[in-house]
């Protein structure tokens, strides 16, 4: 008991104090990061990290939040599991004038994934905005000895949302198991460097794993400037006018498609690499999380194309997709 009282004597006072208190109570709620991550960050021990925390919370500046399994409609889900012969579905209700209901859909599928039986042993996962959200999401303990595979290439440039093996790393630290990332970026420049790498044995093994995957969860990306391909530097910005011109109205694992689910450029899907349209149309389980009407005519391309057997999504483009032919 004195060691503890003299260790805690040695943390900060006052501001620096509460400075601490609030950029621990961040790493830990926002970014995911473990004690020991955090430990090595600011210099505190496991003991301090913990002792901040709890003070946190009686002060007030953290506050836990029970969040009830979200609602759903099952109407819909049932609508459009008929309509497009999907496996499952899970439709989450949006308020209208919520301006990111990717968050909600994101909560549903970290909610969806903890709940899979059988368990999978390995789970293969794309990375994004979205898919950061999920992995945010996704309880802590939701598995125990998961192995999770990036199923796609990296990015060229950081994002703001931080790097592109985040998704799989926290998928597997939250799952108490082990991340296998994907070494290589997700579009190159050259179809014979796909070719030459992918014969690489470490690269071939990665595919190997992805391709065993007995659930895969991704998301898909619209035909415009906000992209993530683009603003991760994967692709520039004028490549999407040659897309377009060729019909695509997105992408899927950054393999870009036309509204009947075809690639729309050969010449850039050679330099795509990761799983394939092929590959995911014999995975066992395929599990697609999307938001937004933005997302409309790639969501309908995707299930059009049988690329997915779940989706999960917000009312609002489950509506879309049951009201447009």
């Amino acid at each position: 008991m004195q060691e503890e009282n003299d260790r805690s004597n040695r943390l900060p006072v006052d501001e620096v104090r509460e400075h601490l208190m609030i950029k621990v109570a961040r790493m830990t709620y926002h970014m995911d990061s473990t004690q020991a991550e955090i430990g090595a960050e600011t210099g505190l021990t496991r003991w301090q990290v913990s002792k901040l925390l709890q003070e946190a919370k009686e002060l007030g500046i953290v506050r836990i939040e029970i969040v009830p399994v979200a609602e759903r409609s099952p109407s819909l889900e049932a609508e459009l599991k008929d309509r497009y012969g999907l496996l499952e579905c899970v439709v989450v209700p949006v308020a209208s004038d919520e301006s990111q209901p990717a968050e909600s859909v994101a909560k549903a599928a970290g909610q969806y994934l903890a709940t899979l039986q059988p368990r999978p042993s390995i789970v293969g996962v794309s990375w994004g905005r979205t898919m950061a959200a999920v992995a945010h999401w996704l309880p802590q303990g939701w598995h125990s000895g998961v192995t999770v595979v990036q199923i796609n290439g990296t990015m060229v440039r950081p994002l703001q949302s931080g790097r592109s093996n985040h998704v799989v790393e926290t998928f597997a630290r939250k799952g108490r198991g082990r991340a296998v990332p994907f070494p290589v970026p997700a579009i190159l420049g050259e179809a014979v460097t796909r070719e030459v790498l992918e014969r690489d044995r470490i690269v071939g093994d990665v595919l190997e794993i992805a391709r065993s995957a007995d659930v895969v969860c991704l998301s898909i990306g619209a035909l415009d400037d906000q992209s993530v391909l683009v603003t991760s530097g994967n692709i520039e910005a004028a490549d999407l006018e040659g897309l377009s011109a060729r019909g695509a109205v997105g992408d899927i694992l950054g393999r870009f498609i036309t509204r009947d689910a075809t690639i729309a450029d050969p010449t850039i899907d050679a330099r795509t690499t990761g799983l394939s349209l092929e590959d995911l149309r014999s995975a066992p389980s395929v599990i697609c999380v999307v938001a937004g009407q933005s997302k409309l005519t790639v969501t309908q391309a995707v299930l059009r194309g049988k690329l997915v057997s779940t989706l999960i999504l917000d009312d609002g483009l489950a509506r879309a997709l049951l009201e447009t032919p």
